[in-house]
């Protein structure tokens, strides 16, 4: 790559609302500053994204200057020294309010002792997110009185969540009760697997550090995300098609009652003027199993900088300029999530989302996915742990044991 080329190459995590927001980001930049590069950005799916950006070295070796890193890529970005420590950068220009504008929760997973290697760029716990009209529904409540002798509620344990979902099973509709984002990406099923596990007790890693996916719990939860995966009566046909962006739009189009998903994708309903459910979203904590509690995961994405750009200078200005306070906030009316407690808190932000003050709440139920530089490898074993659990019938208790030997060739060579 030319060192004197006159742009700005920015690796972008595929998403609409992510590139209309960068786009009127950067012309404002331009304008306030003065400056005359163009911006050259590609945006990427996770698997292309995590190719071109660290398997490929491309921010180690000056591909690109910016680019979009979720959390489960940042200590392998790190540990490989792709990104630059942001440090003597802020000393010599602070963020407004860094870093005392943010929580803790979006702080953490970029740090490594003394170095900080990312800015908070998009944010949003995972929820359960439901249809508050449907809930709501005088018609609708007496039939589930009827039915089952209970109030109908978003639900609180995974048990009542089947009832709900098989309640509002109605594909002559074009109405399903929940979908699940079981494309195989090396993300989204490891997502519902960790918070299955979590929501039943289980934990993911033992004592020492060490990834643990043959237990119990992880029985438990995996027996039923095959069960509801297969379950005709309950789930939205497409869920071996839906990551969560397809998720989401199938949610906004008003085709489930509920899902959970990133938070995200419930303020999309309330900003996108595509949107057939705004003014009809709301949100819960997940749903617990019997011996478990509700739990949140937390993968939050950040501004890095290339360790081998030629303009760190300017690609660092610029990302001080995108997480002010006007442009975290701009991001969130785009369609994104700003992760700014301002914008949390903000009282314009929460009269078009109404349950955006409630991102402080979830983020204190949050939890996040071991920090290990090979936590890649490890997410495309367990993904491949769950397509085999969804798609085969061989017993759990086998593939959890071959899965789990896989983790530990991978993490401790035996």
């Amino acid at each position: 790559m030319p060192e004197n080329r006159n742009n700005l190459r920015f690796a972008v995590r595929k998403f609409g609302p992510f590139e209309a927001a960068l786009e009127k980001t950067w012309d404002a930049y331009c304008k306030e500053t003065g400056c005359e590069l163009q911006l050259e950005a590609i945006p990427m799916e996770l698997h292309q994204l995590h190719e071109a950006t660290l398997v490929q070295n491309g921010l180690k070796n000056g591909d690109w200057d910016i680019a979009h890193l979720n959390t489960d890529w940042i200590a392998e970005a790190h540990a490989t020294g792709a990104i630059a420590d942001l440090v003597p950068f802020i000393e010599k220009a602070r963020p407004d309010e860094f870093p005392s504008g943010w929580s803790d929760a979006l702080l953490q997973m970029q740090q490594f002792g003394e170095q900080v290697v990312g800015l908070p760029f998009h944010d949003g716990p995972e929820c359960l997110i439901y249809r508050k009209d449907l809930f709501e529904d005088a018609t609708e409540k007496e039939n589930y009185r009827k039915q089952f002798g209970k109030e109908l509620a978003p639900p609180k344990t995974w048990d009542d969540f089947v009832t709900v979902t098989r309640f509002f099973q109605r594909p002559e509709q074009g109405l399903y009760g929940t979908l699940f984002a079981a494309y195989p990406d090396g993300h989204n099923t490891v997502f519902d697997f960790c918070l299955q596990l979590w929501t039943r007790g289980g934990e993911l890693t033992d004592a020492s550090g060490n990834i643990q996916i043959d237990t119990p719990a992880a029985r438990e939860g995996l027996e039923f995300y095959r069960s509801i995966l297969k379950d005709k009566t309950a789930v939205h046909p497409n869920c071996a098609e839906f990551e969560s962006v397809r998720a989401g739009q199938a949610f906004a189009n008003g085709e489930v009652a509920m899902m959970v998903n990133w938070f995200g994708f419930a303020a999309v309903c309330e900003v996108d003027p595509t949107s057939n459910v705004k003014g009809k979203v709301d949100i819960a904590d997940i749903p617990h199993g019997p011996t478990g509690k509700g739990a949140s995961l937390n993968v939050y994405w950040m501004y890095t900088i290339g360790a081998g750009s030629q303009k760190q200078d300017i690609a660092y200005d610029f990302i001080r300029f995108a997480i002010n306070k006007e442009n975290d906030k701009n991001l969130t009316l785009a369609g994104g999530i700003g992760c700014r407690i301002s914008t949390w808190h903000d009282p314009e932000i929460n009269r078009v989302v109404p349950y955006y003050h409630k991102l402080e709440e979830l983020h204190q139920n949050s939890r996040t996915l071991p920090r290990h530089a090979d936590w890649a490898k490890a997410a495309t074993i367990i993904d491949q742990v769950v397509l085999k659990a969804i798609q085969a019938d061989e017993p759990l208790e086998t593939i959890l044991q071959e899965g789990q030997q896989q983790i530990d060739r991978v993490f401790t060579g035996q």
